[in-house]
């Protein structure tokens, strides 16, 4: 059985790689693609990628006995004798053009919007696919939180999949009739080749703040990453423009490495796209956005700032691509949430907890000031940070929650392969510059129960770093974690404790 039904000569696969050298029966038929030997059927193409933890070149032979026809190298490795081969200069950027071209170029087929950013990737997108929704489209959503194809949802492995992986999810939205493709593009995906190969419509750049430098080898290795999708905005000939926050300190160079068309949004009055009037309570935000399309009044069921700003880049991304203001802006006022992105926790208490996704720097400031903006009370933050992940970002967060917070309540986030006391002692480092008085909590579930047994009326609990995520990493292990269930049953427990009292 046919992958899909695509299948390709060898010899039409690589037409227009870089080969530095090729042999074997090169009209040999390939009825599917894997980088991973286990994924290998009879009739499939392996291609090596040397990854972070293994090398796929280690595998050739694996791949083969399980019946793969023909291999595409990026070193030089002996071959059984007969085998099709072609070696190329990059394994990983010839896997995502193979891909693109296995599939018949999906993306060609589809609208797709790309939104990159440090913040606001998820709910962006979100907003985006509610405004096509609303107009009559059906939509495809790749992200953090899930990919959906219209209405069936399906596992996430990275933010942005692989390659391979990529042009297959947007070769099955082909099949089923989606017309438009919002996804959310990861730093990663850009500098590891990932959408290589994928036709864009519009790119949508929504900030730029510290993360990811467990990767990057610095900010502006992490921009460099981010301009990508902007410099290949049109290279393929299909029109496209792009939506860029001006009023981020980066935006300038966002601009310069593009070639298509420009929108700005923002706060200042240099944006193309602005708000006005901003008011923003614990139940939503309101404001008037002013475009080159006309100006309306929003009511947004999200709060603050930051959903502000993911507002305006939806707004000006369905916009410029011709949809009514009016209609975009109904749209998005019927939004009531995007899973972990400041979801309220509420079993009828007398003071506030939201869950949100945070994990940086700016991301948890961003969520502490519109919290402490909205709160009478105390401000509680329960807080962590990943393991095997970029060090040098927990004292900056543990700073910020301490001048933010009235108790900052340290625990574990994702510790994976790291001393969960190793980064506790490195986020007190950042605390300890501000205040005295917190709490360590390791056990992360402890913490959140802690932190909702102190709180008192009026105060808000916020419970930042994993959101939407189900699980917590310990080691190499998954296992069953939400902190909104957490949140939930400790909520439950001090509420039935007080009436039986």
């Amino acid at each position: 059985m046919k992958e899909g039904g695509f299948h390709l000569l060898f010899s039409e696969l690589i037409e227009g790689q870089t080969c530095l050298a090729a042999g074997g029966n090169q009209q040999v038929e390939i009825s599917g693609i894997a980088y991973d030997s286990r994924q290998v059927q009879p009739g499939f193409l392996f291609v090596a990628v040397e990854g972070f933890t293994t090398d796929g070149h280690r595998y050739v032979e694996q791949a083969i006995s399980r019946g793969a026809v023909a291999v595409v190298v990026q070193k030089e490795i002996p071959l059984p004798s007969g085998i099709a081969y072609a070696r190329v200069p990059d394994s990983r950027l010839a896997l995502a053009l193979l891909s693109a071209r296995f599939y018949d170029y999906p993306s060609r087929k589809l609208k797709v919007i790309g939104v990159t950013g440090t913040n606001g990737k998820t709910t962006t997108t979100h907003l985006v696919a509610a405004i096509y929704r609303a107009a009559g489209h059906k939509v495809g959503l790749i992200g953090t939180i899930a990919n959906r194809i219209g209405d069936r949802v399906l596992p996430v492995v990275h933010t942005t999949p692989e390659s391979l992986d990529l042009q297959k999810l947007l070769a099955e939205m082909v099949a089923e009739q989606v017309t438009v493709a919002v996804m959310e593009v990861s730093s990663h995906a850009l500098a590891l080749k990932r959408v290589a190969g994928c036709s864009f419509d519009a790119g949508v750049f929504t900030n730029i703040t510290q993360d990811h430098l467990d990767f990057h080898r610095d900010m502006d290795d992490y921009l460099a990453a981010k301009t990508i999708l902007f410099r290949e905005l049109g290279k393929d000939d299909k029109p496209a423009v792009a939506i860029i926050n001006v009023d981020d300190s980066r935006a300038k160079k966002i601009v310069a490495a593009t070639s298509v068309p420009v929108f700005t949004y923002g706060l200042s009055l240099k944006a193309q796209v602005k708000a006005r009037d901003v008011k923003v309570t614990p139940r939503g935000a309101s404001f008037t956005v002013i475009s080159p399309w006309g100006k309306r009044p929003v009511n947004l069921k999200l709060t603050g700032y930051f959903n502000v700003y993911n507002a305006l880049a939806a707004v000006t991304a369905a916009v410029a691509a011709g949809i009514p203001l009016s209609l975009a802006v109904e749209a998005l006022e019927s939004v009531e949430g995007v899973p972990g992105r400041f979801e309220l926790v509420d079993r009828g208490q007398d003071f506030t907890v939201v869950v949100d996704y945070a994990h940086t720097p700016d991301g948890l400031k961003n969520i502490l000031t519109t919290a402490r903006a909205i709160t009478p009370g105390r401000l509680i933050t329960v807080f962590g940070c990943g393991g095997d992940r970029d060090t040098s970002k927990r004292p900056l967060m543990g700073e910020i929650a301490a001048r933010l917070s009235d108790l900052a309540v340290i625990t574990s986030d994702n510790p994976r392969t790291e001393d969960p006391g190793r980064i506790i002692a490195q986020v007190e480092e950042g605390v300890r510059r501000v205040r005295s008085d917190y709490r360590v909590v390791p056990d992360r579930r402890e913490a959140i129960r802690f932190a909702l047994g102190v709180a008192a009326p009026g105060d808000t609990v916020i419970i930042a770093g994993k959101g939407h995520e189900n699980y917590q990493i310990i080691g190499t292990t998954r296992y069953p974690f939400d902190d909104r269930i957490e949140a939930s049953k400790a909520l439950d427990e001090i509420l039935n404790r007080g009436e039986s009292l």
